[in-house]
C-alpha cells in the first residue's frame, strides 16, 4: 500500500547542511545529534575499545544531577562539551573531559516531563545554539553560555502551538524527543494527549535563528490535501473528539537528499474509532518528506484504522543492503507489533514483500476496523505473537498458575484481535516489541541490532453507556475522561505497569502543586491545560474523598465523551509480580537485511527476583533504551531492568563484560572521543519499572596506560 508523492522532486533535491564540523571535535569523534547522528543508526568508528579491552573500562567521571529519577536522554557531544537534560527538564552542559558543569538551564515553568535531550545546530561565524522543548516551549539556548537567544522568538522561546489549527489552542502540546535539524531549519517531534482531548500532530519546521514556522505538515490532511479524500468524516481534521498522528519518537534524516523520515503514531482517541472511519492517513505511517518545504514524497501505512494503541516507537535507520545483486540505500522501520519493514529509500519500495492479511471485525457498536493489515514475509518477527501461544507456555512457576491459566484460556488471541469487553491477550505489548530506545544498525553492512520487550499485556474496554455505572459526580466524571485509564477507577493504579496510585494524593500535594502538575504534566504523564480552576478544584476534591453528592449531573466540559474507555494498562503478571510467561522476558537480536534473515537471537537481561529459572539461559528482562554498534564489533548496551552495562560481541551475541551501575539505566549511551581518550556516557536515574532511583550521569574510559595501545589479553565476562 506504498503510495508515491511527487518522486521527481525527492531525486532532485540538493546536499546541503549548514552545519560545519569543529575543528576540536571532528564528526567521528563526537556523538554529533539524537542517537548518533541524523540516520538514527547508534554507530560509531571509534576504535580505542575494543573486545580484547572492553574488561577494563573503568568511571573516568560522575556528574551528579540535582533531581534524582528516570532519565531516558542520549546526550550530544559537540566542541568538548556534553549536553543533556536531566529527570525534571533542567538542561545541561558539561566538559566531556572531566565532567565539570559548565552551565544549566531550567524553565521558569519548572516543568516536569520526561526529556530524551536536545539538538545541537551550528551555523557561520561560530553561532552555535542548543535547540531543546520544555513543556509546549521551544527554546534557542547559547551553547556556550546556556543564555536564552534572545532573537530568537520571543526571549528565546516560541510555543509550539504556532503553526497549529486554532482547535489546538488550549490543549495539551509537549515535546519529549529532540527535533532534527535540516540547514537552517528544526524538525519537531511533538506529544499530544491520547484521548478526545488530543490536539492534532502536525508536523512542523521551525527557523532555527528566528523561531520563525518554515512549513507544516498536516497529518490528519484538511481539504484539497492528499489523503483527505480517505477520511469518512470530512471534518476529521477540525473536529473536537480526534487528535494524534503525532511524530513523538523522533525522525531520520537523508542529509544528501533532503529527505527526513518521519514516524507516526496512532489516532487520538486510542482505543475506540467510530468516529474516524477510515484508514486514519496519516496515522500509523512512516512519512517521506521533502525537508525543504515538508511536501509528502511517498508514505506507508503499517496499521490501519489503529485501535491497540500500535503506533511507530522510534525512528527508523537509513542504511544500505545488498538487494538482488544491487546496493540500495534503504530505510528500516522498527514497529511494538516485533516487525522490521524495509524500503527503498527513495522510492518507498518494499524491498521484502508485504502481505495484507484479513482480521477479525470488531463488534462494538459503531465500530468499523480495515479488513486487513500489513505483515511483512520477511524478516521474522523479532519478538513472541500471542497467537502463538500455548497453555505450556504459561509460567510453570508462578504461585497462582491456575487462575492464570484460566485468564490465558479466556482471553483473544487473534492476530489484531479487536478490543472489546472481553479480554484479549496483546503480544507484543503495549511498549513492544520495539519501543522508543530504536534499533542500532551497521549502516554500511545492512545489519540491524534491537533490543526487545517480551512483556504481555492485557487488553480490554468498557461500555460508558452500561446503566451500571450509576450517576456521577462532575469530578467523578472529569477523573473518568482524563484519568481513569491509567489509574484505574479506584484510584489504585497499576504500580507494576508503570502507573501509580492516587490514593491519598492530597495528603501528598497541596493544590497549587497539583494544578502546576496537571497543567504541564510529569515524566510520562502529559498536562491538561485545558481544565480551568473550577474543573480543577473538583478533581481536587474527587481524589481526596470529599462528599460527591453536591456535584451530581454536572457536565462541566466532559461533552465530548467517546461511547467506549480502555480499562487500563494492565500487564499479564502472575501473583508475584513477573510475567505470566515463560522467559525470554527481554531480547535482543541481529538481522541481516540483505537476506531478512538473523544472524543471532539471545535473551537480554537477567531476572533477579526469580530463581525458577536459575542454571538455564538468562530469563531475559524487560529493557528501554537502545544500543551503540560500533565499527570494530561491539554492541554496548545498558537498558535493563537489573541494572547492567552490557558489551557484546555483536558478530557472534556473545557477552564480553558486563558492570553494575548505581541505578538502571533506561536511555541509549552515546560514545565519543577527547584528548586522545574514548568514553562511554550511561545516564543512570533508575525509577522506571519499580527499580531504585538513581542519579548520576557517568563515563567509562580505558585506563590511561591502556587507552593508547589495544589490550591482548583475555577479556573476562564479569567484572564482579
Amino acid at each position: 500500500m506504498i503510495k508515491k508523492i511527487a518522486l521527481a522532486a525527492a531525486l532532485s533535491l540538493t546536499a546541503c547542511s549548514e552545519r560545519r564540523p569543529s575543528q576540536a571535535t571532528p564528526d567521528h569523534y563526537a556523538w554529533e545529534s539524537y542517537l548518533g547522528g541524523p540516520e538514527r543508526n547508534h554507530y560509531t568508528r571509534l576504535s580505542q575499545i575494543t573486545a580484547e579491552n572492553v574488561s577494563h573500562l573503568e568511571v573516568a567521571w560522575r556528574y551528579f544531577t540535582p533531581d534524582s529519577g528516570q532519565m531516558q536522554m542520549n546526550p550530544v557531544i559537540r566542541n568538548g562539551l556534553l549536553y543533556g537534560s536531566d529527570s525534571r527538564g533542567m538542561i545541561f552542559a558539561l566538559n566531556a573531559g572531566t565532567g565539570q558543569l559548565e552551565w544549566h538551564f531550567r524553565d521558569t515553568l519548572q516543568t516536569q516531563s520526561t526529556s530524551r535531550g536536545v539538538a545541537y545546530w551550528e551555523g557561520e561565524k561560530g553561532d552555535r545554539r542548543i535547540l531543546v522543548t520544555t513543556g509546549p516551549y521551544l527554546w534557542a539556548l547559547d551553547a556556550d553560555t546556556g543564555n536564552p537567544v534572545t532573537s530568537f522568538g520571543k526571549d528565546g522561546r516560541i510555543d509550539l502551538h504556532d503553526g497549529l489549527p486554532e482547535i489546538a489552542a488550549k490543549k495539551y502540546i509537549g515535546a519529549t524527543t529532540p527535533g532534527t535539524v535540516f540547514k537552517d531549519m528544526i524538525i519537531i517531534s511533538v506529544r499530544v494527549a491520547e484521548g478526545t482531548e488530543a490536539a492534532p500532530g502536525d508536523v512542523g519546521a521551525f527557523d532555527v535563528r528566528t523561531g520563525e514556522v518554515r512549513w507544516t505538515f498536516h497529518t490528519i490532511p484538511h481539504p484539497g490535501e492528499q489523503g483527505y479524500e480517505a477520511w469518512e468524516n470530512r471534518e476529521a481534521y477540525r473536529n473536537e473528539g480526534i487528535g494524534g498522528a503525532n511524530n513523538w519518537a523522533g525522525m531520520a534524516l537523508d542529509e544528501q537528499r533532503g529527505i527526513v523520515y518521519v514516524p507516526t503514531g496512532s489516532i487520538a482517541p486510542d482505543f475506540y474509532g467510530g468516529d474516524r472511519k477510515g484508514d486514519n492517513r496519516y496515522a500509523n505511517c512512516l512519512l517521506a518528506l521533502n525537508a525543504s518545504d515538508g511536501r509528502l514524497l511517498w508514505y506507508y501505512q503499517f496499521t490501519h484504522h489503529d485501535v491497540w494503541d500500535r503506533d511507530l516507537p522510534a525512528p527508523p535507520n537509513l542504511i544500505s543492503v545488498d538487494h538482488d545483486g544491487e546496493k540500495i540505500d534503504a530505510v528500516a522501520q522498527i514497529t511494538k507489533q516485533g516487525y522490521v519493514f524495509l524500503f527503498d529509500r527513495e522510492t518507498g519500495e518494499p524491498l521484502f514483500n508485504i502481505e495484507e492479511v484479513p482480521v477479525p471485525e470488531s463488534e462494538l457498536e459503531g465500530e468499523a476496523l480495515w479488513p486487513t493489515q500489513p505483515r511483512p514475509v520477511k524478516p521474522d518477527p523479532f519478538a513472541r505473537q500471542a497467537q502463538d501461544l500455548k497453555e505450556e507456555d504459561i509460567s510453570r512457576d508462578a504461585p497462582d498458575r491456575d487462575s492464570l491459566l484460566a485468564l490465558f484460556r479466556n482471553s483473544d488471541r487473534r492476530w489484531y484481535a479487536p478490543g472489546s469487553s472481553s479480554p484479549v491477550l496483546l503480544l507484543p505489548g503495549y511498549d513492544g516489541g520495539a519501543e522508543w530506545g530504536g534499533a542500532g544498525a551497521d549502516p554500511d553492512q545492512g545489519i540491524l541490532y534491537v533490543n526487545a520487550n517480551e512483556m504481555p499485556w492485557i487488553h480490554q474496554l468498557e461500555d460508558l453507556q452500561d446503566d451500571s455505572r450509576g450517576a456521577a459526580s462532575a469530578g467523578e466524571l472529569l477523573y473518568d475522561r482524563y484519568c481513569a485509564a491509567c489509574h484505574l477507577s479506584n484510584l489504585k493504579g497499576m504500580p507494576e505497569s508503570g502507573y501509580p496510585s492516587l490514593e491519598g494524593l492530597r495528603n501528598r500535594l497541596n493544590k497549587e502543586s497539583f494544578s502546576q502538575m496537571l497543567s504541564t504534566g510529569k515524566g510520562m504523564m502529559p498536562g491538561f491545560p485545558q481544565l480551568d480552576e473550577k474543573e480543577i478544584d473538583l478533581l481536587y476534591n474527587f481524589l481526596g474523598g470529599q462528599d460527591k453528592s453536591e456535584f451530581v449531573g454536572e457536565q462541566l466540559n466532559v461533552n465530548v465523551e467517546q461511547r467506549y474507555r480502555h480499562k487500563g494498562y494492565r500487564k499479564f503478571l502472575d501473583q508475584s509480580g513477573l510475567p505470566a510467561i515463560a522467559p525470554p522476558w527481554g531480547t535482543l537480536s541481529a538481522i541481516d537485511l540483505n537476506s531478512g534473515e538473523y544472524i543471532w537471537r539471545i535473551p537480554f537481561g537477567e531476572e533477579e527476583r526469580t530463581t525458577a529459572y536459575k542454571g538455564e539461559q538468562p530469563t531475559g528482562t524487560e529493557n528501554y533504551g537502545g544500543p551503540i554498534i560500533s565499527e570494530n564489533g561491539l554492541l554496548m548496551i545498558a537498558a535493563t531492568r537489573d541494572g547492567f552495562f552490557r558489551v557484546y560481541d555483536r558478530h557472534t551475541g556473545e557477552l564480553l563484560w558486563k558492570y553494575r551501575l548505581p541505578a538502571p539505566s533506561f536511555a541509549t549511551p552515546a560514545t565519543y572521543e577527547i584528548n586522545g581518550k574514548q568514553f562511554v556516557v550511561v545516564v543512570c536515574g533508575g525509577e522506571k519499572l519499580g527499580t531504585s532511583k538513581g542519579n548520576q550521569v557517568i563515563a567509562l574510559s580505558l585506563p590511561d596506560d591502556l587507552a593508547t595501545e589495544p589490550e591482548n589479553s583475555e577479556s573476562s565476562p564479569d567484572n564482579h
